[in-house]
């Protein structure tokens, strides 16, 4: 543990920021799971589930959890499965 003040508020920080970060990236991925198992089985609300994965693969790249190429790698893939 830091003994200078500005260190203390520092590790405080990067714990929320990471909580924040892993809840993004972890939402991202079971919507991408989701709309996965939704295309494949042909459900009704495989539309819906596509773009919330599409949104949430969005977010996580323009918050830089992951690259921009790997959102566009991702969402192609998606909709690559819906066609």
């Amino acid at each position: 543990m830091p003994n200078i003040k500005s260190a203390i508020k520092r590790v405080r920080t990067n714990e929320t920021k990471n909580a924040q970060n892993a809840h993004v990236r972890s939402t991202m991925r079971s919507s991408v799971r989701k709309a996965d198992t939704a295309v494949l089985n042909n459900a009704e609300n495989a539309n819906d589930t596509l773009k919330a994965a599409i949104k949430q693969v969005e977010k996580a790249a323009s918050k830089g959890l992951i690259h921009k190429n790997t959102a566009a790698r991702k969402k192609s893939r998606l909709m690559k499965k819906q066609a």
